[in-house]
């Protein structure tokens, strides 16, 4: 039996245990530790592709293990984050702490959706599941910490999540074109390719300026992975909305 094989489908698994550990962690009120393991998994997600491609063992196994893996490191958890967050900050569960278990449904649409979806094998339709994630993750980080950031009081009522999570989860399907970080070869891209191969520049420029603020302002270090997928999100509607006024 190969060996070689089955590794990309263990480093996808390893995905999954920390997507299952996070969840624990959240549960039990450690944030932090949720999204320490949040960023954990996007690692192996990261990693899982490339050790397929580079041992020549794309499956479709492989393929199917990665959205489940995904559904509950970057669907589940990140919705629960939110929920269990807000129950904590208002004592009890009222219904408007469910909110944000849109995010889970939606990314599990949004995973079906791209593995049927043959638009997609360079760049997104929609927002990646991993991006919403950190976006939420990255919030709630902040927010535990307490560092007298105005998201902090934002998080804390009644407004901010729900609406954040309605967003989010209508950008998970939505059919906005986004790009993503896969770079071809110069000579092999067309106009549109160079112009979306500048934007993965830009939005590196992009994550460079929002550590670099965060650490003049003194905010903490998930400040800027906040900022800096937002602005992923800013970019991808502008560009959108320049191409469509073409």
């Amino acid at each position: 039996m190969s060996i070689k094989k089955h590794i990309p489908n263990a480093v996808t698994s390893m995905n999954l245990l920390c997507g299952t550990l996070g969840v624990i962690a959240t549960s039990n009120g450690h944030f932090d530790w949720a999204f320490y393991l949040m960023l954990a998994a996007a690692v192996f997600d990261f990693f899982d592709g490339l050790t397929a491609r580079a041992l020549g063992v794309v499956s479709p196994i492989g393929k199917e293990l990665d959205s489940l893996s995904d559904m509950v490191s970057f669907g589940v958890l990140p919705a629960l984050m939110l929920f269990y967050w807000m129950k904590g900050a208002h004592g009890q569960a009222d219904i408007y702490c469910f909110v944000p278990l849109t995010i889970a449904v939606f990314s599990g649409l949004r995973l079906a959706k791209f593995n049927c979806d043959e638009r997609q094998s360079e760049n997104f339709i929609g927002l990646a599941t991993p991006a919403c994630a950190m976006i939420c993750g990255s919030l709630i980080y902040l927010a535990s910490k307490g560092q007298g950031c105005f998201l902090n009081s934002w998080c804390d009522g009644k407004v901010f999540i729900p609406v954040m999570s309605v967003v989010l989860s209508l950008l998970l399907v939505c059919e906005l074109p986004m790009f993503s970080m896969k770079i071809k070869k110069a000579k092999d891209l067309d106009k549109r390719q160079k112009q979306i191969l500048a934007m993965r520049f830009a939005f590196l420029g992009v994550i460079a300026l929002s550590a670099v603020v965060t650490l003049i302002v003194g905010l903490n270090w998930s400040f800027a992975v906040f900022i800096s997928f937002i602005a992923y999100i800013l970019m991808n509607v502008c560009y959108d909305i320049a191409v469509f006024r073409k």
